[in-house]
């Protein structure tokens, strides 16, 4: 018998509560619900966000982190079922990363090298390390908890994909709030914090997702 084989009769034998898919569409609404709850109750938005959106960098910030959660969500959404074809998707995790990258490139060819350390540094890179994984732990909870339906073949992955997935979505509501807007920034801290969240997410995957 064939290890794909064997794998589908498992999972057929095994008792489901709830369908993955129903499962991870609740993890994410809650998730993306709770984030906002806590951005609002605590920091809230930048008060000239209003204005703010209409600039490039910002609207670029909001877009990027946007298309991470987005793109990194619906690789959450095929991982936990057993032999999903997951390669063709994960190249479209390049996407924000091409934008990103090419963005950076931009920046620093428009403004004079002495500026790029201020830029990078930005203001308040510390508390958006910190700030960013706070807002991430709604929805990594809730992934990972919806995971336990599914049947991932590689449980580290796994949870490293829903961390991902999950630093994405907190990244796209900080930004709404983020006062430091360069491509500099976005490129080193908000990537720094989700790299944390998805580092999180994989050691948690390999206790939580084995089945």
């Amino acid at each position: 018998m064939k290890t794909d084989d064997l794998i589908s009769l498992l999972t057929e034998d095994a008792p489901v509560r709830m369908r993955l898919g129903r499962a991870l569409s609740y993890a994410l609404l809650i998730g993306v619900v709770l984030s906002v709850v806590i951005l609002l109750s605590t920091i809230g938005i930048r008060r000239d966000m209003g204005s703010a959106i209409e600039t490039v960098r910002v609207l670029f910030k909001v877009s990027e982190t946007f298309i991470l959660a987005v793109v990194a969500g619906r690789l959450v959404f095929q991982i936990g079922r057993p032999a999903a074809p997951l390669k063709l998707r994960s190249w479209s995790l390049l996407l924000p990363l091409v934008l990103l990258l090419a963005a950076v490139i931009a920046e620093i060819t428009v403004i004079p090298s002495g500026s790029w350390q201020t830029r990078l540094v930005g203001r308040y890179a510390a508390f958006c390390v910190m700030f960013i994984p706070i807002l991430s732990i709604a929805p990594l909870a809730g992934f990972l908890l919806a995971l336990r339906e599914g049947a991932p073949e590689k449980p580290g992955l796994a949870g490293a994909v829903a961390g991902l997935a999950a630093g994405g979505i907190a990244a796209a509501i900080y930004a709404w709030h983020c006062p430091d807007d360069s491509p500099l920034f976005l490129g080193t801290w908000y990537t720094l914090a989700i790299t944390i969240v998805t580092t999180v997410g994989y050691f948690l995957g390999r206790r939580l997702l084995r089945w």
